[in-house]
């Protein structure tokens, strides 16, 4: 087992949001470096929509006799890697533009949300700033500057192992199709991925901004917010994947790391708020059908030059859309397979999993697999093909 150090970074970005356009802001980077016994491979870790980076990969263990490690950052910096965990502008503990105004956030989540603490009542739309936040060409930029902040450190001379949970895949998927020579494998954890998503359009032009997107920012409103009941709603499972506690434990990562919304949300017995997950409303486009089978000098990226390692949970219904939806919302993880046209590929679905894995006692095997294939490019030997997980741990080819 290699030791590893922590250390705190604050990467200076000039920032691609228009509701911040221009300014410097500093982009919070957690790092767990591995002090010896590897050849200092590295990784890059990016959270999805609504929970930030620390909480879904370096979450504390439930406390109890028998542990379960759930923070897939420190196991893999055991493993010899070093590790860097970044959060976009909008999300943990990045800056948040327009998002400490109440009255920015979706409008349809402000009465079950935010009535009576921070708001006495739904505010009269539009919002303060009738715009969505973020969008891909400003993530992309974040992640581009966290990139070369790490990649210009005198002992990193390699392309960066990618791994992304969840809507991850809308920016690293394209960064990755844009810069194959920063990214050395991508490993996406319960993708969201839709085949008929926005994009330009134009051959020669495939990431730039879609017809409606011409101008920057799209009408909207910057921020979504979530209340405590509805985030463990949303970590529905069978019950012999979830650890008890792990839900609580999740939530208070969340509020750890949003100072402000800690602060808001219903009062428990007329004590503190229990606090409200905010979280950007961003306006993805460039990761459909039509880019990601794209080449770079003859050679297909995603699947070629880039190994890809895909793993998702039986029974997700975030990332596998249940019934038709309009384009931009129907998704599909095995539609993201089949669209990658190299054939370094493998993906795995895990038995009885949902969309939440980072936390369910699978993390396990999830840490295991992504040992095994940012080492080796193969996870139980296998370096492409598609597989059903057993809960047993036992592997099924799937057509």
């Amino acid at each position: 087992m290699t030791s590893y150090e922590l250390e705190e970074h604050r990467v200076r970005h000039v920032s691609k949001i228009p509701a911040n356009e221009d300014i410097e802001v500093e982009l919070p980077v957690r790092e767990y470096r591995a002090t010896h016994g590897h050849e200092r491979a590295t990784v890059l870790m990016l959270h999805g929509r609504s929970v930030p980076a620390l909480p879904g990969f370096d979450l504390a263990p439930v406390p109890g006799d028998n542990p379960i490690r759930y923070s897939w950052a420190q196991e893999l910096a055991k493993a010899g890697f070093d590790v860097f965990i970044m959060d976009l502008q909008g999300s943990g503990r990045s800056p948040r533009p327009m998002m400490d105004v109440p009255c920015n956030a979706n409008p349809a989540q402000q009465a079950p949300v935010l009535v009576p603490n921070p708001l006495p009542e739904p505010c009269t739309p539009p919002p303060p700033y009738p715009y969505q936040l973020g969008n891909s060409e400003s993530e992309w930029a974040e992640v581009k500057t966290v990139v070369d902040f790490i990649r210009s450190r005198p002992d990193a001379d390699k392309p960066i192992h990618f791994v992304g949970w969840s809507a991850a895949a809308f920016v690293m998927g394209p960064y990755a199709l844009q810069n194959p020579d920063d990214v050395r494998s991508l490993f996406l954890l319960a993708p969201m991925f839709p085949p008929k998503g926005r994009w330009s359009e134009q051959v020669d032009e495939p990431f730039g901004r879609p017809a409606e997107a011409a101008q920057l920012p799209r009408p909207g409103f910057p921020m979504h917010v979530a209340s405590k009941s509805g985030f463990k709603a949303s970590l529905s499972g069978p019950a012999a994947l979830w650890e008890p506690g792990i839900d609580e434990l999740a939530w208070e990562a969340c509020m750890r790391d949003d100072h402000e919304g800690s602060k808001w949300g219903r009062r428990v017995n007329g004590g503190e708020p229990e606090g409200v997950l905010r979280y950007r409303n961003t306006y993805w486009w460039g990761w459909n059908n039509h880019t990601v089978p794209l080449m770079h000098q003859n050679k297909y990226v995603l699947g070629g030059r880039v190994p890809v390692l895909i793993l998702y949970g039986q029974n997700d219904r975030t990332a596998n859309t249940p019934t038709p939806m309009p384009d931009d919302l129907n998704f599909s993880v095995p539609a993201l397979y089949k669209a990658i046209a190299g054939s370094k590929k493998l993906m795995f679905c895990f038995e009885g999993s949902g969309h939440s894995l980072v936390w369910e006692t699978t993390a396990e095997a999830i840490h295991r697999f992504s040992k095994h294939w940012l080492k080796n490019g193969k996870v139980e030997g296998l370096g492409s093909g598609s597989y059903f997980r057993e809960l047993d741990g036992n592997l099924i080819p799937m057509p």
